[in-house]
């Protein structure tokens, strides 16, 4: 059987119990009701939504069938959306759940099941393994009653409370003045982002029509994410012949937002621990009383120093918004280096993509009226606290039990030195508390590596940081090129994990 992952099911499109098919979204969806109703929340407000993968319609519909049936009052949102509007209906409504049926950027051949509680955050332990147990008892068939679509009018609201943002995060800068491209990458988030940028006052947005129109196959990509290399070579492209001032792309699910931005080589996109620094920099303008920033273990360390040059509260949490959204009291942002980052954390408790867009361009707003850019803002950040340099090595393996056996072996065999440096050497899962998870940490005086497997795809997942101090601007080049050196180094320890693998 399917296990709750990240936030609920994901899974190849197939039949049987270990697939994504009508029955299995069924009994989940059953099994679901049941926990809820032993809670005492039976007959409160349930909110569906779905994207536009293969079978995402027929799996939102038996959803909303069968929380009907069930007597919960089902909100159904009419038309593919973005993950984040459903996330805001839950909290908009005071709903006791939600469902969004997504897959988020996995590969074309895969669909998933996402559920929210707790006024719209995802689902954590023990909950998980509760609502797993309530679908093993779920004895076939499953009740269904038919539905009407009723949440047309939550898509505006959501629209209105970003298009809030730019007033609400900084000032007005000259947002007409600003030109984006942006991409949508074959997913269900181009309308609505256009939509949004254009009611915060950013009405210059080209769009790469190739990708702009919801499409579950995903003809232009091979995998719809933009963190994967050539995934945004269009959106870049266009960026450059229209002479953009920054560049947006979002996953097919709307919930991850990823930056570009022209520099002296041409563009390139931004990694997401340089774009969560840029926006806890930018939201923390506000100056809220006590804000907390957050991030996770295998994101960079410079926003912890941010935060305590800013005279914020930091967090650490395991990796996933359903930690990130959970971090503390007068959480104000919160992102993870996997392009996530949530701006309006009393509204959508989960990632965002849309409204991080909207954010990251009144930015661009703010600093193009007095001359500069993201690089520019990236450099000083550089000068300030040294050079924070980063990396992804993701080995695809042939399931995520090799992953999971990758980081076995390691554990079992940890090196004392890498790249010729000692390290020290940290196995999270044998640590207390609230960070306790299967992830293993080598650290040394110049850079951080943690390796984990994924908790979504068959991959080993290493994440790389190397630190470079930077005396003054005329250094960062230098210190650049001493920090793409290191990050090689570490690179080739980290493919030699799992050899033969890409």
């Amino acid at each position: 059987m399917l296990r709750f992952g990240t936030a609920g099911l994901r899974g190849p499109l197939r039949e049987g119990p270990d697939g994504m098919n009508v029955t299995t979204v069924s009994r989940a969806t059953a099994g679901l009701a049941d926990w809820l109703r032993e809670r005492c929340l039976g007959g409160g407000a349930v909110v569906v939504g779905r994207d536009a993968r293969h079978g995402s319609a027929e799996f939102a519909t038996a959803t909303a069938e069968i929380f009907t049936a069930a007597g919960f009052a089902v909100t159904v949102l009419p038309d593919p959306v973005p993950t984040p509007v459903v996330a805001f209906a839950v909290r908009e409504l005071g709903a006791v759940a939600g469902v969004q049926i997504t897959a988020s950027h996995n590969p074309p051949a895969d669909n998933g099941y996402k559920v929210y509680l707790d006024g719209g955050s995802q689902l954590i332990a023990p909950a998980d393994s509760e609502i797993e147990k309530h679908i093993e008892a779920v004895v076939e068939p499953v009740a269904r009653q038919a539905v009407t679509e009723s949440g047309a009018d939550l898509v505006d609201r959501y629209l209105a409370r970003v298009a809030e943002l730019p007033g609400l995060l900084g000032g007005p800068g000259e947002r007409a003045d600003v030109r984006i491209a942006l991409t949508a990458l074959h997913g269900v988030g181009g309308e609505i982002a256009v939509r949004a940028l254009a009611a915060a006052g950013f009405t210059d947005v080209h769009v790469v029509d190739e990708q702009f129109a919801p499409d579950p196959d995903f003809p232009t990509v091979a995998f719809p994410n933009p963190e994967e290399p050539g995934a945004a070579d269009l959106l870049l492209a266009l960026a450059e012949r229209i002479d953009a001032d920054m560049a947006i792309a979002l996953d097919p699910d709307a919930d991850r937002c990823a930056l570009g931005v022209p520099g002296p080589k041409g563009w390139r996109m931004v990694r997401g621990d340089e774009t969560g620094v840029l926006l806890a920099d930018y939201v923390l303008r506000t100056r809220p009383t006590d804000p907390l920033l957050a991030t996770t273990i295998v994101s960079s360390r410079l926003l912890s120093k941010l935060a305590a040059a800013r005279s914020a509260r930091y967090a650490e949490t395991l990796t996933g918004f359903k930690w990130l959204a959970r971090a503390g009291d007068g959480l104000v942002y919160a992102y993870e280096e996997a392009i996530g980052h949530c701006v309006d954390p009393s509204k959508v408790r989960d990632k965002d993509g849309i409204s991080a867009a909207v954010a990251a361009a009144d930015l661009v707003a703010l600093l193009k009226a007095r001359g500069a850019t993201l690089q520019d803002e990236l450099d000083s950040y550089a000068v300030e606290f040294g050079l924070h340099a980063g990396d992804q090595v993701s080995l695809r393996l042939a399931d995520q039990a090799a992953a999971g056996a990758s980081v076995a072996a390691l554990r079992a065999n940890p090196p004392s030195e890498i790249a010729g440096t000692p390290v020290a050497f940290t196995d999270q899962a044998q640590v207390r508390g609230r960070l306790r998870t299967d992830a293993l940490i080598f650290d040394a005086d110049d850079f951080r590596i943690v390796v984990r497997p994924s908790g979504t795809e068959p991959k080993l997942k290493c994440y790389l940081e190397v630190f470079a101090p930077a005396a003054d601007p005329g250094d960062l080049d230098n210190a650049r090129q001493r920090a793409a050196h290191r990050l090689a180094q570490l690179a080739t320890f980290c493919r030699a994990l799992a050899p033969g693998t890409e």
